[in-house]
């Protein structure tokens, strides 16, 4: 008993920070007084916090994960995952672009992903863990899939934006939001990675799935959903590229993928592992 809660302890005290530090930029970025509405860049302190939390997140995920001298995993850890490297991403952006005023979203979610291992703990062995083409394939995919992730949080800051300089209403979350044009070509320049990283991660899959199971392709629930963010994240670049799409349209577009690569990992095994009870 005393060493499960042991496991669970950095899930728990990383959900914590992530949820205290969210709390505290809402309170500093977000809500509403009656001082005049100043930038306040993120301050030292709130970088080494942010960073101190993904560090104790990081022990937590990797001793699930290899804890036991193989590879375990399931959608609780691959949520948690997820979320986890968005923050990095966000992180690291900091340096070079004011991220302060998009920290009141990402870090409550992230709250949530780093809690879901605590509340669902169970594991499954990964077969083939061994094989560097499944490690280049997972490596891929989840770079992939938290940049997406990424992503579809700036296409819900971007709609947020919009919709409050349509209204002409000057907030201090507003004031808090780095421009809408520099918003824009963020997003776009993390899909493009995050589009490039996908296809990496389906071509190594096909290839290893031909290497182990004689089969270049599964067709399942994951691998058609798979495809099909794949197909929407390109048709998305390609309106963009020839048709100038942005605005309302390229949210909705980045939105439908993002719900698509969603479904094709934590969606499948959220009901196979929760609902259905296989491991």
């Amino acid at each position: 008993m005393a060493d499960i809660l042991l496991q669970l302890l950095p899930h728990v005290v990383s959900s914590l920070l992530h949820a205290a530090l969210g709390i505290h930029f809402w309170n500093t970025r977000w809500r509403e007084t009656d001082r005049p509405l100043l930038t306040q860049p993120m301050r030292p302190w709130e970088r080494w916090a942010i960073f101190a939390t993904l560090a104790i997140q990081a022990c937590g995920l990797y001793n699930g994960l290899f804890g036991t001298g193989g590879m375990r995993f399931s959608f609780s850890y691959a949520l948690s995952l997820m979320l986890w490297l968005a923050v990095l991403i966000y992180w690291l952006e900091s340096f070079r672009s004011r991220m302060d005023g998009l920290q009141p979203l990402v870090l409550p979610l992230a709250a949530l992903g780093a809690a879901a291992p605590a509340v669902f703990p169970h594991l499954r062995v990964v077969a083939h863990a061994g094989a560097w083409g499944f490690q280049f394939h997972f490596l891929t995919a989840m770079l992939a899939y938290s940049v997406f992730t990424l992503s579809a949080l700036h296409a819900v800051f971007m709609g947020f934006a919009e919709r409050k300089l349509h209204q002409r209403a000057l907030t201090r979350s507003l004031g808090s939001l780095p421009p809408i044009l520099t918003m824009e070509a963020l997003l776009f320049r993390m899909i493009l990675l995050a589009f490039s990283l996908l296809s990496l991660a389906l071509l190594s899959g096909v290839l290893f799935s031909e290497a182990i199971f004689g089969r270049a392709v599964v067709f399942d629930h994951k691998t058609l959903f798979a495809f099909a963010s794949w197909a929407i994240f390109a048709a998305l670049l390609v309106g963009r590229r020839w048709y100038g799409w942005r605005g309302r349209v390229a949210l909705r577009w980045t939105l439908a993928g993002f719900l698509a690569l969603l479904l094709a990992y934590i969606g499948s095994r959220f009901v196979a592992e929760v609902i259905l009870g296989r491991l």
